[in-house]
């Protein structure tokens, strides 16, 4: 680091995403704020603000009196999110077929062009990111603020599993789903965009690689290598 660089809880969030986007930490690894303090050159006040920030993102699970631990997705969990999902946004593709506007139409190829951006800059949580808020932005042209507020949690909930266990093949397919989708829905072909949604949540689920390796349990290890 240079000597003038200012730590604030923006880096500390943006450097733990990375070690566990690119599989350094461990699910279940314990993010103690004393190390992280001495890492990072700041107060623990910083670290826990930024231990928050990722525990609402679901990233990181802080349990009282024991400390904040990089988050365990569960198989299980994610079979019935996706489950899930498959029903809600079923419907709501359905729906969206017949009431789709020019203007919303144009905010969803919008969208799809920023993801196919990410995907050649190779910036993981971002491609990460634009991947999930294709189905919030799906949700909110539907008008229904409830099935858009569940969505996001459902997301939330799916995040890490993505962030953790997605291929790089496997996000550029989804990008290619996304973009069909978006035409059979441009087509105001309600069935179509249905059934490759379905699919689309099928292929998400069976993409996920869950034979990964098994990165670090030590924090320390795991960020020093964001320096090299």
């Amino acid at each position: 680091m240079h000597g003038m660089t200012v730590t604030t809880t923006a880096t500390i969030v943006e450097a733990l995403t990375r070690a566990i986007v690119e599989q350094r930490l461990q699910p279940g690894a314990k993010l103690a704020e004393q190390r992280l303090a001495a890492h990072f050159g700041v107060s623990r006040t910083l670290v826990r603000q930024a231990l928050h920030q990722l525990a609402q993102r679901r990233l990181v699970r802080l349990e009282p009196a024991r400390g904040a631990f990089v988050a365990t997705p569960s198989a299980r969990e994610a079979r019935e999110v996706f489950a899930v999902r498959r029903t809600l946004e079923g419907a709501l593709v359905r729906e969206l077929a017949g009431t789709l506007t020019p203007s919303q139409l144009r905010a969803l190829r919008q969208h799809v062009r920023r993801e196919a951006a990410a995907l050649a800059g190779r910036d993981v949580p971002v491609r990460t990111q634009l991947l999930g808020d294709f189905h919030v932005l799906l949700a909110r042209c539907s008008g229904n603020l409830v099935l858009a507020e569940l969505l996001d949690d459902l997301l939330a909930r799916c995040s890490l599993v993505a962030l953790m266990f997605q291929s790089e093949r496997a996000a550029a397919h989804s990008h290619d789903e996304h973009e069909a989708i978006v035409e059979a829905l441009a087509a105001r072909d309600a069935e179509r965009a249905a059934a490759l949604l379905d699919d689309h949540l099928r292929h998400v689920e069976e993409g996920l690689a869950l034979d990964r390796p098994t990165p670090s349990p030590d924090v320390t290890v795991a960020l020093q290598e964001l320096r090299a």
